[in-house]
């Protein structure tokens, strides 16, 4: 990316005397970011734990350092990287946090959310603190050490996780990395977490900086155009295909697509699918809108994706959920055209590439396709399974007897008669992504926040509390099952300290449902995924545990609504959406009965199953997993 200088340094000023860390902080606090005319600070804020490691270098520069950076106390280091990845999803990827910690573990807590954000292309500048570069004495507290190499610390598990690592061993080297760093965090090809590791003795070294280093900044993000070829490719491979269908990812939020891709939609008549990550793209109501994709799609865009001779991915990374492990797109003449900003993931499965920005792209294919539609018998095709599949979502949401305990979907369903365009919805593990791709109503291209990337329990709560700082009008709520709770419960601090009105929903189903489903389809017959007490033969199969995550939540300053019924449930939605501090909703969900809870999934996904067996449940399940093998292909 390219920079351009602001106003220079006080009049005379040659340089500025200040340790690096200080010298760090205040080059931070002058960084810009840049797209489409909107402007923002591209480091909002830093989150911090402090140790031996970062306490008498950043921690002190935090406090001294003028102009100020905004600082936020955090309970645990990954979840510090999760609030900053909801923070910069939010902001567009045009604002992020820094993440500073002491070294050892403080640095290591890192490596989750280092990759989840790396996986998703979200930026954040993580500041681990490392040990002495001089090594006045070796080994320090917390050190590992390496016999073979003496320059690798704890923090090298942080290079294969982040888009760019350096290790500052001298001040000065500061300013080169600090500049490429920046660069990486404000390209949208490349951004993702980058590591600035920081030996703790450099943190605190005085030296002499040039004053314009401290001038301020701003990044253009660019919006990269399509190539004249590419694109003539592309306008002739729209107009050859009888069945197209349009694959959306999160690239298109990310390039603030929406509405280019609504233009494209309305032009052509095409169907758009979407993944996790795409998934808001167009309106639920949007007439060519067809739902979720693959393993956790509907059963419009999964029939749809079967018989498609030309998909046209749009910002997506084609992960296994989405091509139901290459089982999905089964027309024997099926081509892919795929409109990304990397060339790496536009050129998957053998597609024409169009490597461009999503809006961009999309804005010169709608021109150059002018008049070109879909045939009205396809469009009237998908409109009518589209009308079936709502049927659908509207018997999974429906809730006959307000008396009973809610299940899952009759959760979401009670979300949905609530919320409206302004509500934002985050989730990332369990079986609640599932259930939300196929049914949720997204009405706003930012309310779906769905982490599926890296699908990382522990995930919602801290990223709630970046979304909230990022979104601070807007309704925010952290679906979350009782295994994602007690992975990560610990930044509910966090938010009431800050007083950020968080609506945490907590559904106590005593286990991992998601994984105790699969368990039970791969022959595992569930061990290992209930949370009950140990049976007289040793299993997992007695009572349920006492856990009362109500009272966790109360007991870290939470206030907390209980509700045991439906209709007490719709009461307690209510009160938490109006609330305007942070507010647990505590529900114990029914299992489905007959007939009931969401539909069962309509592609496979390949997750395998053990080639030799006693046990009865996972000979079959071996079956099974052969027969739907047999349909993987490769597309060349």
């Amino acid at each position: 990316m390219t920079a351009t200088p602001g106003t220079p340094g006080p009049a005379g000023e040659a340089t500025r005397r200040l340790t690096t860390a200080q010298a760090l902080i205040a080059f931070l606090a002058r960084q810009y970011a840049e797209r489409d005319g909107e402007r923002h600070r591209l480091i909002a804020a830093t989150w911090g734990i402090f140790g031996h490691g970062n306490v008498a270098g950043i921690g002190q520069a935090l406090r001294e350092t003028d102009p100020a950076m905004p600082y936020l106390q955090g309970r645990n280091e990954q979840a510090m990287v999760h609030a900053a990845v909801g923070h910069a999803r939010q902001s567009g990827r045009l604002s992020a946090h820094a993440v500073t910690t002491s070294i050892g573990p403080g640095a290591t807590n890192l490596v989750t959310g280092a990759a989840l954000a790396t996986v998703n292309h979200l930026p954040v500048l993580l500041l681990p603190g490392d040990t002495f570069a001089t090594r006045p004495a070796d080994p320090v507290l917390q050190q590992l050490e390496v016999a073979y190499a003496g320059d690798v610390s704890v923090n090298d598990c942080l290079r294969p996780v982040s888009r760019s690592f350096d290790r500052i061993t001298r001040a000065e080297a500061l300013i080169p990395a600090a500049l490429h760093a920046m660069r990486v965090l404000t390209d949208p090809a490349e951004t993702g977490a980058v590591t600035l590791a920081l030996p703790q003795d450099v943190q605190a070294e005085a030296h002499d900086w040039p004053a314009e280093f401290f001038a301020e900044r701003v990044w253009h993000v660019r919006r990269p155009a399509p190539d004249p070829y590419e694109l003539g490719a592309a306008v002739r491979a729209v107009r050859a295909a009888r069945r197209p269908l349009v694959v959306v990812g999160g690239g298109v939020h990310h390039s603030a697509a929406e509405e280019a891709l609504a233009a494209f939609a309305a032009a052509t008549g095409i169907p758009v699918a979407s993944t996790q990550a795409g998934k808001g793209s167009l309106r639920h109501d949007h007439p060519a809108d067809v739902g979720g994709i693959g393993h956790t799609g509907t059963a419009t865009a999964d029939d749809l994706a079967r018989t498609a001779d030309l998909v046209i991915g749009i910002g997506t990374r084609y992960t296994d959920f989405t091509t139901a492990s290459a089982t999905l797109f089964q027309h024997p003449g099926v081509r892919f055209l795929n409109i990304n900003v990397t060339g790496f993931d536009a050129h998957k499965l053998a597609a024409l590439p169009l490597v461009a920005d999503a809006r961009t792209a999309l804005e010169a294919l709608t021109e150059a396709l002018a008049g070109h539609r879909a045939d009205p018998a396809y469009v009237t095709e998908y409109t009518e399974a589209k009308a079936r599949w709502e049927r659908r979502v509207d018997a999974a949401y429906a809730t006959p007897d307000a008396r009973a305990r809610p299940t899952q979907t009759q959760v979401l369903g009670l979300l949905d008669e609530l919320v409206t365009d302004e509500d934002i919805l985050i989730n990332a593990a369990g079986s609640l992504p599932g259930d939300l791709h196929k049914l949720w109503r997204t009405r706003s291209p930012r309310q779906y926040h769905v982490e599926y990337g890296y699908s990382c329990m522990g995930y919602e709560i801290p990223a709630a509390i970046g979304v909230c700082l990022a979104a601070p009008d807007r309704p925010v709520w952290a679906l979350v099952g009782d295994g994602t709770y007690l992975m990560n419960p610990t930044e509910i601090v966090t938010a009431v300290q800050e007083n950020l009105p968080v609506k945490l929903v907590v559904l106590q189903n005593h286990g991992y449902a998601s994984i105790g489903g699969l368990s039970e389809a791969t022959g595992g017959e569930r061990f290992g995924t209930d949370y009950r007490h140990r049976s007289a033969d040793g299993d997992f199969t007695g009572p349920p545990l006492p856990v009362d995550l109500a009272a966790n939540a109360a007991s870290l300053g939470m206030r907390v609504l209980r509700a045991g019924t439906v209709a007490e449930l719709r009461a307690a939605l209510a009160e938490a959406r109006a609330a305007d501090r942070p507010v647990c909703v505590h529900v114990e969900t029914e299992t489905p009965g007959a007939g009931q809870g969401p539909p069962e999934a309509q592609a496979w996904w390949d997750v395998p199953v053990a080639g030799t067996a006693t046990r009865p449940a996972a000979v079959e399940a071996r079956k099974e997993y052969e027969r739907h093998s047999a349909g993987r292909r490769r597309h060349l």
